[in-house]
């Protein structure tokens, strides 16, 4: 799932819809530029940020347009990569555009329709600042076209300190000490889990990250890759395995807060107001970095009015996905957002530059709501101490893999969604699901 927002990228529209989307956006991009007037150098910007993503990005970049001149043109909409489409295909590409995952950068890197970055950024200064994971992301066919400058992890598990200290509990570092955890609180009384699956049209996609992030502890990045890629069926064992074991956490009796309906009707960034009240109604949560921003402004359920809002540390923190397998301990599902150049210039080959070193990356980080990758943005630009270890874990992961749903093909992504709120309601009915998830795939897959 995108990091930092509830979007999973453009829907399908119809060829006038998308036109008429792009025609409306280009017309209103003398409206929406940031930076103030001028006559100097313009760098048009397109990318998916819109409200408080959008305030941050135009705080970043307002040192580089004072200090170069350069006035930065930013256009942004949920429905960007509909709109990037349209554009290049109609010859008027945006000269930057911000790309939700690797698999949207592929298709026009291979078509010649983006600058390849190998020589317009300084490589070995990459290679400093960014592990070769994150380098990876944004390559194709062993050529550098984008680079991430946007991530959360998805890997976590998020409890209240206080909470588990008033009785004795600790958070789980492998999946037994979950599985032993979760019956010493069921034993008192409680509920060990919150499992929020709502989240309007892409309902489902928390239930996603569960999954992806068993697949990857328990089978390990060569089978995430090959599951992503088509070539192992959801059938498969280790893909049934990772179902059956996200099961025996949300499909027994007492484990998660409202059972089933519980699971359906709450949003997945609710949860939290169940997890941080006095008596908690709840005490894990699995969540990316960005439900940190959530946490923040949540009002605890059965909590007095006008408490101090949470703090991080003290009333939220988090653990590392458990290890289900050792060989795979510290991998990481991550999200992010990747920075691609359609229009060479030298005005956009600075901007580039800047927004993907550590000067920029540290701003954006310090604003709050995201992560960095580059692992030379110091620690005391980031706002607290939990968001700086969270950036550090993340910069220093052995391997990352992205967000597998969002690299699927949309049709599967969607039933994807679907088969999760399907499981929750009916776990018997699985083998139906992975069969038909596997009809899907057969129909997208080249």
């Amino acid at each position: 799932m995108r990091a930092g927002r509830v979007t999973t990228g453009a829907r399908r529209r119809s060829a006038p819809a998308r036109a008429a989307l792009a025609l409306l956006l280009v017309a209103l991009s003398a409206l929406t530029a940031c930076g103030g007037s001028g006559s100097g150098p313009v760098v048009h910007i397109l990318g998916t940020w819109t409200g408080d993503e959008q305030k941050s990005f135009l705080a970043v970049v307002a040192p580089f347009e004072r200090r170069t001149g350069i006035r930065v043109d930013y256009q942004g909409s949920p429905d960007a990569a509909t709109v990037l489409a349209d554009r290049v295909a109609s010859g008027s590409p945006p000269d930057l555009a911000v790309l939700s995952s690797p698999g949207q950068l592929a298709p026009y890197a291979r078509a010649g329709r983006l600058t390849p970055l190998d020589g317009v950024l300084d490589r070995a200064a990459l290679n400093a600042q960014y592990s070769p994971s994150w380098l990876q992301l944004g390559a194709v066919d062993g050529r550098q076209f984008a680079v991430v400058v946007k991530a959360s992890l998805k890997s976590l598990l998020w409890y209240s300190p206080r909470a588990l200290a008033a009785h004795g509990w600790t958070p789980p570092a492998t999946w037994d000490q979950l599985t032993a955890t979760d019956r010493q609180i069921t034993a008192a009384g409680g509920t060990p889990w919150c499992v929020g699956l709502e989240a309007s049209s892409a309902s489902g996609w928390p239930g996603t990250d569960w999954l992806e992030d068993i697949v990857l502890a328990q089978s390990g990045p060569d089978v995430y890759d090959q599951w992503v890629a088509g070539k192992l069926a959801w059938t498969s064992a280790p893909i049934r395995l990772a179902w059956q074991t996200w099961g025996a956490v949300v499909a027994a009796a007492g484990q998660v807060r409202g059972g089933p309906r519980g699971m359906l009707q709450t949003s997945f960034g609710a949860g939290g107001g169940y997890l941080l009240a006095d008596r908690p109604a709840c005490y894990f949560d699995h969540e990316a970095s960005f439900i940190t921003g959530y946490y923040r402004r949540s009002t605890p359920q059965g909590g007095a009015p006008g408490a101090p809002p949470p703090k991080a540390g003290q009333d939220f923190a988090f653990s590392r996905f458990p290890t289900i397998t050792p060989a795979f301990s510290g991998d990481e599902e991550i999200g992010g957002d990747l920075l691609g150049l359609f229009h060479d210039t030298p005005a956009a080959r600075q901007l580039l530059d800047y927004l993907t070193a550590p000067e920029a990356q540290g701003s954006w980080v310090s604003r709050g709501g995201t992560l960095s990758p580059n692992r030379q943005v110091p620690a005391t630009a980031y706002p607290d101490d939990l968001t700086h270890q969270l950036g550090q874990l993340l910069a220093d992961a052995p391997a990352v893999r992205f967000d597998a749903s969002d690299l699927m093909p949309d049709a599967l992504r969607d039933a994807f969604y679907q088969a999760v709120l399907a499981y929750v309601s009916d776990p018997s009915q699985l083998d139906t699901l992975l069969t038909d998830l596997d009809r899907v795939r057969a129909t997208v897959q080249p």
